[in-house]
């Protein structure tokens, strides 16, 4: 009985230690190199998993260029438009010059002042409801801006026998000053308005030999003066000596100096040389103008495009 009792003792003994055995064949040691590998794996998934929740973020936590860089966009576009305030202030409060009004050329300087500030008023409209109606607005903008562009270009003379008919261009401008009906007013109006009078009063106290350095200006050089070629010698600003004409041509012909007069009322007012004067001086303010029509409708478009490419990419969250 006794024996029996202890070999019954003896058999979970036995299984307990058989079952140890199996869990530790089961569940070997581990050594210190399988121990970095396990950690260097372990680092490795959750870098994954970084990278699978960065991925996964809202469009609003996820940080874009986009956005910056329609930040950056509308701000260079609002300064590039301020520059057409100020050029509307010049063209309303610019004095015209003489007999300009004959030409009709004060109602463009107006109208041109109404065009820039309406495109002031529209370019930013476009940067402040940019968000809204990118594609719409990004056409509204560019109409105005690409008439502003063909009408500088206008203005500077790109265009040789289109431009005859754009008010202002240099080749109306030629086209309305040589022409002998036009012109009979032009000089009529030159007179009335005294243009050779402030070189009169200027040229008091100017010696002869001083006289050619004087600085004139388009208008006094070919209406208040006669023309180089002719080779008179100055006396005063009304009087100039005129010289016998030599054989050997060293002064080329020149009509205009038939047409000089030493005749306050007269002068050169009915020369080439004026008419060239006049146009040569309405010429370089309305060049002026195409010049900064030309380029400020260059930078606008240019900025609007990058505005709306920025839109674009802040509404697709790049």
């Amino acid at each position: 009985m006794t024996e029996n009792a202890n070999s019954k003792e003896l058999v979970p003994v036995e299984k307990a230690e058989d079952n140890s055995k199996a869990t530790e064949n089961a569940n070997p040691p581990v050594t210190v190199e399988e121990g970095a590998a396990k950690a260097a794996k372990d680092q490795v998934v959750a870098i994954e998993e970084n990278n699978n929740k960065i991925n996964n973020m809202s469009a609003a936590e996820k940080p874009g260029q986009g956005k910056h860089l329609a930040g950056l966009s509308t701000v260079l576009t609002f300064i590039l438009s301020l520059p057409i305030l100020a050029s509307v202030v010049w063209l309303f409060y610019m004095r015209n010059y003489e007999c300009e009004s004959l030409l009709r050329l004060p109602k463009l300087q107006f109208g041109i002042g109404i065009g820039l500030i309406a495109i002031f008023v529209i370019s930013n409209g476009f940067v402040f409801l940019r968000a809204r109606f990118p594609m719409p607005g990004l056409l509204v903008v560019m109409v105005p801006l690409l008439v502003m562009l063909t009408m500088g270009l206008a203005l500077v003379g790109a265009y040789k026998m289109e431009s005859r008919s754009i008010v202002g261009s240099p080749m109306w401008l030629k086209s309305k000053i040589y022409d002998d009906d036009i012109w009979n007013d032009i000089e009529t109006c030159l007179y009335d308005n005294g243009a050779c009078r402030d070189l009169v009063f200027r040229s008091l106290t100017v010696k002869s030999y001083s006289f050619p350095s004087t600085k004139l200006s388009y208008l006094e050089h070919g209406c208040c003066r006669p023309p180089t070629t002719c080779g008179m010698v100055y006396v005063n600003a009304t009087y100039w000596e005129k010289r016998r004409r030599t054989v050997d041509g060293s002064y080329p012909y020149d009509a205009d100096c038939d047409l000089w007069e030493n005749d306050p009322n007269v002068m050169c007012y009915n020369c080439n040389s004026c008419k060239r004067g006049f146009y040569l001086t309405l010429k370089s303010k309305w060049w002026k103008l195409g010049i900064f029509l030309f380029f400020m409708a260059l930078l606008l478009i240019v900025s609007h495009l990058l505005l709306f490419f920025a839109t674009m990419l802040e509404r697709f969250h790049f």
